[in-house]
């Protein structure tokens, strides 16, 4: 197993590295990548990914911080390029379910990391949150590059992943499928095709049940790869065999 989504610069996963790392290899997790959301963030995992070979990271500012930290393409790039274990682009993209008054900022900074991980050729892990049409436009601007995409914790409808396969984009699939109230959700992961799925955790957010109100981390990931197993109507080890393969792959 692996998990492609999680942030181990949080409490109470960073102050616990060693024991959530033993839980989460106990489980069988054989690669973690954990995510930057702004800069004090990337500093803490420029040393966490020295912690463990199972751990990667990436660099990126969410879209709820892009109002105070806008990075210019080459900053992001420069900061990539200097540690090996530092994988992929993000977190980036754009939520305006929280602040729909600072759109430009999330736009201006959404363009500047998908030119970042074009220049490196490397994945951009995408948050979208009620910013479908806003998030497939700008992604659409770039339909002629060879764009690589995680679309991390997709809760977004089945026509806006339908739109998404456009670019060959990946979904990760996080706690929240196995929600009962996720029926909707649940349909939508049915239909992305197998070779398309990745699995997260969002750790230290959203326990996947049984675990649900309890502070996350990766270890309960076997949670959500039973659930995804379930509706895909595949054994437990063979979508994990899948959505390792999907991630090997995605991230070379």
């Amino acid at each position: 197993m692996i998990d492609s989504h999680c942030h181990l610069d949080h409490e109470n996963l960073y102050s616990n590295l060693a024991d959530v790392l033993i839980r989460s290899k106990k489980v069988g997790i054989k690669k973690i990548l954990t995510i930057s959301t702004n800069l004090d963030s990337f500093r803490k995992i420029n040393s966490i990914v020295k912690f463990d070979p199972i751990i990667y990271g990436t660099f990126g500012i969410h879209p709820h911080e892009t109002s105070g930290q806008i990075l210019h393409k080459d900053q992001i790039v420069e900061n990539i390029s200097n540690n090996n274990k530092i994988i992929g682009v993000g977190e980036s993209g754009l939520d305006f379910y929280y602040n729909n008054s600072d759109k430009k900022s999330q736009i201006v900074s959404f363009h500047n990391h998908i030119q970042a991980a074009l220049d490196l050729n490397i994945p951009i892990i995408i948050h979208s949150r009620n910013a479908e049409e806003e998030t497939y436009n700008i992604l659409n601007d770039y339909s002629n590059f060879d764009l690589k995409i995680l679309m991390h914790c997709f809760t977004g409808s089945s026509n806006f992943a339908k739109k998404l396969m456009k670019f060959n984009s990946y979904f990760s699939a996080s706690g929240i499928i196995t929600f009962k109230k996720s029926i909707e959700l649940q349909e939508t992961f049915k239909n992305i095709n197998n070779e398309r799925l990745l699995i997260e955790t969002d750790s230290p957010f959203l326990s996947p049940e049984p675990n649900r109100g309890k502070s996350n981390e990766p270890s309960f990931i076997k949670h959500t790869l039973k659930k995804l197993s379930s509706l895909k109507e595949k054994s437990f080890e063979e979508m994990e065999k899948i959505t390792t393969n999907n991630f090997n792959n995605l991230f070379n």
